[in-house]
């Protein structure tokens, strides 16, 4: 049994593998196990924006500094995705990244633990810290671990599905939160009360992600190397790795749109609760919770239907329509109130689903050799998230209070910063659908064929085992005699 096996950690980055030659069938079992990691975050994600309306009003911080919050969570994606996480993801590999990542996530949320037990709205952004750099190397790993394990056709249309499940982890956050964060705010006793259950919501959130660690460490996952992406981007003819680092410009392009989207998505997402209960008038925090579990099912929805959309339409025509109309429908948002305005923004969040994912999987194309430290930097445009809603609730305070008898609404009225943030990421889908050298690699990897029909180089590799698993690289290297080493696929 693979569990009994001798499990290594480091792996060469300039032997093959095949892993990045392995078809459907053998790359369902690792997209699984890497998939539960998209609803953690998604999980954490979704508690935080839930977590911000919660402290502005058990502890009476105003909206700007709540948005503390996303700064630290936020904040910690630069420093992983180019520092530690990036560093261990290219000297030891996908399998070492993830461990790091979960130990650092269950680290953040035990050191939550007195922060609320104290109440201190400081510590815990410290430990919010500590968790967003554990969410940070998770997805400086997994985002680039989908779009290479498998087919490169259907690349986008993996990530995306395995983002949904993102998108559902966003959804019990907030119907979490409705239930169980502002059950009894009216009431002192009982609003310390309710700190204690989001210090249970955390201890098991550690105990669950230790547990998910090792489950990791056991598992016989591919491991797929610089060599394999080399291969991959040479197979396709549409390799760019043959330039300096430096030179990778549709990278550093990517990088810039996925700071601005990803900040405009939080911001939106951060404010909702604060957007609901200034424009409809009569609903309060609870309520205005749901409506965001609502919006955040739209959001796993769109990611779903934008994942079959692109079975049919090539992903770069996908993105571009559903960036469009991100901007079409927030204008409305900023001018509207009640059911209407709030209905625009299920409308946003709806198409805001794949833009992320997408600008991933299309950034990442034809790097090659370059793939995992260019994941590094598209990760790292995360950051977004901790510069764009202390904008967006800096520009509601200073709108003063909301009004329902003039229609006055600060949040709705600072709509405007994450539409602005849309209109620069949008710059992105233009380029990646009208300019050549941006078009043409993404086209090619979506033509290719490497996963869909077998080419002798895989055929041998599974001639040797029955499965997608790879044994051990440093006894493949004694065995083989072959000028270019691989390591031997073996089955379950």
């Amino acid at each position: 049994m693979a569990i009994f096996k001798r499990h290594t950690l480091k792996h060469r980055d300039n032997q093959r593998t095949g892993a990045a030659e392995l078809t459907l069938r053998k790359s369902i079992y690792p997209l699984c196990l890497v998939t539960i990691l998209f609803f953690l975050w998604g999980f954490s994600y979704g508690l935080l924006d839930t977590l911000n309306k919660h402290f502005q009003e058990s502890l009476n911080i105003t909206r700007s500094r709540s948005s503390g919050l996303q700064a630290a969570y936020f904040g910690a994606y630069p420093l992983a995705s180019l520092g530690h996480a990036n560093w261990i993801l290219r000297h030891y590999g996908y399998k070492a990244c993830f461990i790091w990542g979960l130990c650092l996530y269950g680290i953040g949320s035990l050191v939550a633990w007195p922060c609320l037990l104290k109440r201190s709205f400081g510590g815990f952004c410290a430990s919010i810290f500590i968790i967003g750099n554990g969410l940070a190397s998770l997805e400086t790993a997994a985002n680039p671990y989908l779009t290479v394990c498998g087919p490169p056709r259907y690349a986008e249309i993996r990530i995306n599905i395995a983002q949904a499940f993102n998108g559902i982890g966003t959804v019990v956050a907030p119907v979490l939160g409705s239930y169980v964060f502002f059950k009894n705010l009216d009431d002192s006793a009982d609003a310390v009360n309710d700190m204690q259950n989001v210090q249970w919501t955390y201890l098991a959130i550690a105990i669950f992600v230790f547990l998910l660690a090792a489950v990791f460490y056991f598992s016989p996952i591919p491991e797929i190397t610089d060599a394999d992406m080399a291969f991959q981007a040479n197979e396709t003819h549409a390799g760019t790795d043959i330039k300096p680092f430096h030179k990778q410009y549709r990278l550093f392009h990517a990088a810039f749109a996925q700071f601005c989207y990803t900040g405009a998505q939080v911001a939106i997402a951060g404010a909702f609760i604060n957007y609901v209960t200034e424009t409809r008038a009569g609903t309060d925090s609870p309520s205005a919770a749901r409506f965001l579990a609502g919006a955040q099912g739209a959001f796993a929805l769109g990611r779903f239907v934008g994942a079959g959309v692109m079975k049919f339409v090539r992903p770069r025509w996908v993105f571009l329509a559903f960036i469009t109309l991100c901007i079409i429908f927030i204008c409305p948002s900023i001018t509207q109130r009640g059911n209407t305005g709030m209905s625009m923004l299920y409308l946003v969040l709806f198409f805001e689903s794949i833009i992320f994912p997408t600008i991933v999987a299309l950034g990442m194309r034809g790097l090659g050799k370059y793939s995992k430290k260019g994941s590094g930097y598209i990760v790292a445009g995360v950051s977004g998230g901790a510069v764009v809603p202390p904008l967006l609730f800096a520009a509601s305070d200073s709108q003063g209070q909301a009004n329902f008898e003039t229609g006055h609404a600060p949040t709705a009225i600072a709509m405007t910063v994450p539409l602005a943030f849309f209109l620069a990421a949008a710059t992105y889908a233009v380029a990646v659908n009208f300019v050549p050298a941006y078009r043409d690699v993404a086209d090619k990897f979506g033509d290719a064929d490497i996963g869909i029909k077998k080419t002798n180089d895989v055929e041998a590799i599974v001639a040797a085992g029955e499965g997608g698993v790879m044994r051990d690289a440093d006894a493949e290297l004694a065995k083989s005699e072959e000028p270019v080493e691989k390591t031997e696929v073996v089955g379950k």
